[in-house]
């Protein structure tokens, strides 16, 4: 282990940190957790863990960045043990945490036997959620997603806008901010909500980089996989995003590609767990408990053009803000399968019934329908009736907190922006 160069390393990484003015908003929570749980940030490639973990090591002077690529043939619980009692430091900062071996024996000890504060991150959140229920006494997991519509707007325009409920949506409370930007909504959904895209003109080929390493590096070493597992999940991959949102389940990709349908169930986790696919399960009588695989923003632009999928986006940006906002929703579906509404969100005790759509979407959407709250969500900044604009979903306040279970370990804790 060489120590000089890790303390020159950390130094390099406060400097990195003063360069970026403005912070996501999940670093003033960070910020103020500090002092209880030791805290894992969860998030997909490119959103932004790195920066945030370097901001907070030049907004605190008792901190040290390690980033655990340097540490791959040697404990980081040794490493912390001689940076706590040779120099000192209080709080310790490791980037990508999967790629140390064994971090979750490291963790433990760190917790049992030293007097240092932790934080880290990963861009796999399968092992993490697994190491936070063996770890549940010590670490606090936060998800960082990618911006949502109202963090893009405070990143581009230097403004915030406040957050809205989706009572507010439904009773037209909201205010001429909201829908001041709307024309900047597209391009949003078309792949800026990744930071790294609001200085680089050109990102989708980033995004591909992407998704290849998620698919190449970072899920083989959280699975025991065969190679050629591999190109059968980036086949996977490519024949969601080519294909309507509609029908794509467990089922279908094992038909289609001719696997299992353990493998398709194992491949949708997988790529699930690191932010690239949404699986929405589904809400209604004596149906097969098979998800309806989305995808998360803006992945489903690799295989299809913009004017293709439009519709299949804006399913992904509904789901992917409530997932990011904690919310508990399903898909609606009936016994055969007929034509319902899209979604059913829970929300305040009650239940509303949500359409995704353009134009033409109107009240015979809910015939047959019961739930008392109905709510057609359209591409379009006019809103009016049950009627209201999608882009408002971008502006969504954390769902209140609820006790956790299995499935909403993903969602505890989220919602920044």
């Amino acid at each position: 282990m060489d120590i000089p160069e890790l303390l020159e390393l950390n130094e390099r990484a406060k400097e990195d940190g003063n360069i970026f003015p403005r912070t996501r908003h999940l670093f003033g929570q960070i910020r103020a957790e500090l002092g209880k749980h030791f805290i894992g940030i969860v998030g997909p490639r490119g959103v932004g863990k790195t920066v945030l973990l370097k901001q907070v090591a030049s907004s605190d002077p008792d901190s040290f960045y390690l980033s655990a690529d340097t540490l791959t043939e040697s404990s980081f619980f040794q490493a912390a043990r001689i940076l706590w009692e040779q120099y000192k430091v209080k709080t310790l900062l490791i980037d990508e945490i999967h790629f140390c071996k064994d971090y979750a024996k490291d963790l433990k000890k760190i917790y049992d036997f030293l007097d240092i504060r932790l934080i880290f991150t990963s861009s796999v959140s399968l092992s993490l959620l697994d190491s936070a229920y063996d770890l549940s006494r010590r670490i606090l997991l936060r998800f960082m997603y990618p911006f949502s519509f109202r963090e893009y707007l405070f990143f581009i325009k230097d403004i915030q806008i406040p957050e809205l409920t989706i009572n507010d949506i439904i009773k037209g409370r909201w205010k001429a901010d909201h829908m001041r930007f709307h024309h900047l909504f597209d391009e949003y959904l078309q792949g800026r909500l990744f930071p790294f895209s609001l200085e680089e003109p050109d990102y989708m080929p980033l995004l591909k980089n992407i998704c290849s390493k998620v698919i190449r590096r970072d899920i083989p070493m959280v699975s025991n996989l065969r190679f050629d597992d591999i190109e059968r999940i980036e086949k996977t991959l490519e024949f969601i995003g080519r294909s309507e949102v509609d029908g794509i389940n467990f089922s279908s990709i094992s038909k289609n590609l001719g696997i299992t349908k353990y493998k398709s169930e194992l491949f949708v986790k997988l790529l699930s767990q690191a932010f690239i696919l949404n699986p929405i399960y589904p809400k209604g009588t004596n149906v097969l408990k098979e998800p309806k695989v989305l995808m998360f923003l803006p992945f489903r632009l690799l295989y299809q053009d913009w004017d293709r999928c439009i519709g299949a986006i804006r399913e992904d940006f509904f789901a992917e803000m409530l997932t990011m906002k904690g919310y508990r929703f399903h898909y609606l579906k009936t016994k055969r399968g007929a034509k319902t509404p899209d979604f059913i969100v829970e929300h305040e005790n009650e239940k509303v019934v949500i359409e995704i759509g353009g134009k033409g979407k109107g009240r015979e959407q809910f015939k047959g329908v019961t739930v008392g709250k109905k709510l057609i969500l359209s591409h379009y900044p006019e809103g009016e009736g049950n009627k209201k604009p999608l882009s408002l979903i971008g502006f969504l306040r954390t769902s209140p907190p609820r006790l956790p279970s299995l499935p909403a370990v993903r969602q505890a804790g989220v919602g920044q922006g």
